[in-house]
């Protein structure tokens, strides 16, 4: 059973601190960005549009099942969501359109509020309105300590670099951003993860990353690193409230520590270093 400390952060069985921790590793969408904060309910809710309905079926029971599935390709190209978008709507009898016509309308949709959010910046809002909170204060207690940061995301590079520079964010990284691209063979973070260890010739057990999608948490503990679940709930962001379906799957996929947001900053750092 995991134990709850008063920082928040969660600890779990498998947490042992590591001085040694040299590369720090962050997704990006929901764990340093909020831009497209909200992308979960857009794409349930044209999922639920666009479905077949059943005769008697439950709303909510479909709504939580929809969610679930969505949440575990969190930290993978949104591809993936559409193909087993299309595999359930075939299951219902339906005649689905291709997985990338459904990629499109729900990127339409996400670009209206990236836009709104993208100009509010621009017109003077805090850089920090749309930063996880506490997210700032982390990277540069990681930097204080001599940690190598990088950024890893499965949203398209070009937007991601983008998205980093108006958040003031991208200096932090000294251009170390890596975002997936449309290109064979397909993106991975797997191999984005193994290069970044290959080129700096480190082991896998000095590395840290943080992530509110199973994909970087089971890449990193495959490595032998530490992962740190982002479990926020978006509806709450900042309340320091745990989303207990995110924690759930994160947890299953080998988080070691699992926090809200960053707020609990200087906690984590010392916990995760094993400093006094």
């Amino acid at each position: 059973m995991s134990v709850i400390t008063a920082a928040p952060i969660e600890i779990c069985p498998s947490f042992q601190p590591c001085p040694g921790i040299t590369h720090a590793v962050f997704d990006f969408d929901g764990t340093l960005s909020l831009i497209r904060h909200g992308w979960p309910n857009i794409m349930l809710t044209m999922f639920l549009e666009m479905l077949p309905p059943r005769a008697d079926e439950d709303p909510a029971a479909l709504r939580n099942e929809l969610m679930h599935e969505m949440l575990s390709f969190n930290g993978r190209q949104t591809i993936h969501q559409m193909v087993a978008f299309v595999e359930r709507v075939r299951r219902r009898g339906g005649n689905p359109r291709e997985p990338q016509y459904y990629l499109s309308e729900y990127t339409l949709r996400l670009e209206r509020d990236i836009a709104r959010r993208s100009r509010q910046i621009r017109d003077g809002a805090s850089p920090d309105n749309f930063v996880v909170p506490g997210g700032r204060a982390l990277i540069e207690r990681l930097l204080s300590h001599g940690i190598k940061l990088y950024i890893l995301s499965a949203t398209l590079e070009p937007h991601v670099r983008q998205e980093a520079t108006l958040l003031e964010l991208a200096y932090y990284f000294e251009g170390r951003i890596h975002g997936g691209h449309e290109e064979q063979p397909p993106f991975s973070k797997g191999a984005v993860f193994e290069r970044i260890l290959r080129e700096d010739g480190i082991p896998g057990t000095q590395l840290v990353s943080f992530g509110d999608g199973p994909a970087e948490l089971q890449h990193t503990k495959k490595l032998g690193g530490l992962a740190v679940a982002v479990a926020s709930d978006e509806t709450a962001m900042g309340s320091g409230k745990i989303h207990q379906l995110k924690r759930s799957q994160l947890i299953a996929a080998g988080a070691d520590l699992v926090i809200p947001d960053y707020q609990c900053e200087k906690e984590l750092v010392t916990l995760l270093l094993g400093e006094n």
